[in-house]
């Protein structure tokens, strides 16, 4: 990973965080295409701790968590038994802060009871305060926060009602109109006016902007799962720390408090790599 100049490693991962393909950034730069892909994946695993380590003693008031789909090798459907069980369709579970608009966490893995949990429990671990959750109507999610939270939360769902294939016949990633929007108090008392998902379904189109494995309709999916979870490493630590947010005209590293200023790329990759 250390084997470019600083120069040409701060050109590879800029790029890779601003959602550029591997084969466009070898033509640009001219550095093999197996070695942006080591120094992507090596700093993508930095990140991933970076952002162990900083993410914790947070004082948020309202998250919000969802999923995103992608898949690894090939899509669920065309999976055999003789393949590997990394194959096939992958979440990313995001949490996002509805102020700071900060990524405290986030977690690869599959739909599950389980993964879900790790995920859940992994963000309770973080918060110094009680915090109001809201959440899609994932089955999975109500049973991870009374096990991750206890009562030490206020948890709401909203349920989204789309329109049928018979009512909305367009492609098939042509999403259905909203029918119905329905708030639900699960535990605690959560205000019910902040009870959304807005603004992790604005940050899951931010993934699917950047992080060029999860664009659709192309052939730039992950082919090996430990590449997908240090992309997603690097994306979230890019828009932590580096990405200024447009509505808060700030990194929501700076407004969570967790830095003063705006980290450059440069800065990024050699503080991700001294942890």
């Amino acid at each position: 990973m250390n084997i470019l100049p600083m120069e040409k490693q701060v050109i590879i991962i800029s790029s890779l965080a601003e959602d550029m393909s591997i084969r466009a950034i070898e033509r640009i730069t001219g550095i093999h295409r197996d070695t942006i892909m080591r120094l992507g994946v090596g700093v993508g695993e930095s990140c991933t701790r970076l952002l162990d380590s900083t993410m914790r003693n947070l004082n948020s008031e309202a998250v919000e968590v969802d999923e995103i789909w992608g898949f690894i090798g090939k899509k669920q459907k065309n999976v055999t038994e003789e393949d590997s069980q990394d194959l096939g369709d992958v979440w990313t579970f995001i949490a996002v802060d509805a102020d700071t608009k900060i990524v405290p966490c986030f977690r690869v893995g599959k739909r599950t009871l389980d993964h879900a949990t790790d995920f859940i429990s992994d963000l309770a671990g973080r918060m110094n305060n009680r915090i109001q959750l809201s959440s899609d109507g994932l089955a999975a999610y109500t049973e991870a926060v009374e096990q991750s939270f206890g009562a030490d939360v206020d948890y709401g769902q909203t349920i989204k009602t789309y329109a049928t294939k018979d009512t909305y016949p367009e492609g098939k990633y042509s999403p259905g109109d909203v029918t119905s929007v329905r708030k639900t108090v699960v535990m605690g008392m959560p205000d019910l006016n902040r009870i959304s998902t807005s603004y992790v379904e604005a940050q899951n189109l931010t993934v699917r902007m950047h992080v060029r494995r999860l664009t659709r309709l192309t052939n730039a999916f992950s082919k090996k799962l430990e590449n997908f979870k240090a992309a997603m490493g690097l994306h979230f630590a890019y828009q932590n720390f580096v990405k200024r947010h447009t509505s808060l005209r700030m990194t929501p590293a700076m407004a969570a408090g967790l830095t003063p200023s705006f980290w450059s790329v440069r800065q990024l990759i050699e503080r991700a790599e001294a942890v």
